[in-house]
């Protein structure tokens, strides 16, 4: 199988996100030069991929913190994407992956958002936000496409 040459930027939160991303074999097999940008924690820490480990955003009542760390977040992955240089960004949400997707549209870089499994008649606002901004948004229910009109319904990653 020939190797494309794009690099991919993996980003998502910990646990179900991150699983779903990585059930997305047959896309590093294609593109053997990616790295993961995820959330820190005691399972992240040992994954084998070339990661980059940020704070999740603030959940508390604090919009100051929560604001802090949102404009903490965007410069650290802005750093992260002038560094790694992706031709585009594959998601799963949650909002740890807002800022890359919005600094990867800042330089035309494509973005695929898949909308996650766990969704089956609702949206989430990581979605409702990003669906305007990919260039590909991907559901795994049918019933979405209700909600995401131009979305392509490609099943279930699992």
């Amino acid at each position: 199988m020939k190797k494309n040459k794009k690099k991919i930027c993996f980003i998502c939160s910990a646990g179900g996100h991150l699983e779903q991303i990585n059930q997305l074999k047959k896309v590093k097999e294609l593109y053997n030069d990616y790295f993961y940008v995820t959330v820190e924690t005691k399972a992240t820490q040992n994954l084998k991929y070339k990661k980059y480990l940020v704070k999740d955003l603030y959940r508390g009542k604090f919009k100051l913190m929560k604001l802090i760390r949102i404009i903490s977040l965007f410069f650290i992955q802005f750093w992260i994407f002038l560094n790694e240089k992706p031709d585009f960004i594959i998601t799963t949400g949650a909002g740890v992956a807002v800022p890359m997707c919005l600094i990867a549209k800042l330089f035309r870089k494509k973005i695929i958002y898949i909308e996650s499994f766990a969704r089956i008649n609702s949206t989430n606002k990581t979605g409702r936000f990003l669906y305007k901004y990919a260039n590909l948004f991907i559901v795994q229910w049918e019933q979405l496409k209700d909600f995401y009109p131009k979305a392509i319904y490609g099943g279930w990653i699992y």
